[in-house]
């Protein structure tokens, strides 16, 4: 199941020309993925960041096809795989059936001292649940 996150294209993420400078793809993950744990986790960054983090690991991107101010992106997240202390995520962004990009992240969460600890329990249940595909890291 994907989570679904709306982005009108507005004209602070586009440069000179018009378009989306890629940068700012970045920042709308980061929306995504933030809405992503307030939303379907149940558990939101301002509640996380008091005595943790979830910093991104890794991160690829391909970038299909330009988006311009005004265009409306709709940012798919899917839950890739589940690991102790990580997650697997995918990020489609499409505008109407066009895709403009696609990314392919890891989050890792960490303690207050920044160390790798483990999800809670009922947080890496719901990752579980809401995994796609046939790839199920214990």
């Amino acid at each position: 199941m994907a989570f679904s996150f709306p982005q009108k294209v507005l004209f602070k993420h586009c440069d000179p020309a018009g378009i989306v400078f890629y940068p700012r793809y970045f920042e709308m993950i980061n929306d995504c993925v933030e809405a992503f744990f307030a939303e379907a986790m149940g558990w939101p960054f301002e509640e996380i960041l008091t005595s943790k983090g979830i910093p991104t690991a890794e991160i690829s991107t391909r970038f299909q096809s330009p988006s311009h101010h005004g265009d409306h992106l709709t940012l798919s997240l899917s839950v890739t795989r589940v690991g102790g202390r990580s997650v697997g995520l995918a990020v489609v962004a499409r505008a109407g059936d066009e895709t403009r990009f696609t990314a392919a992240s890891t989050l890792v969460l960490v303690d207050g001292a920044g160390r790798p600890t483990a999800w809670p329990d009922t947080i890496r249940q719901k990752f579980l649940s809401l995994q796609e595909g046939p790839d199920h890291a214990p």
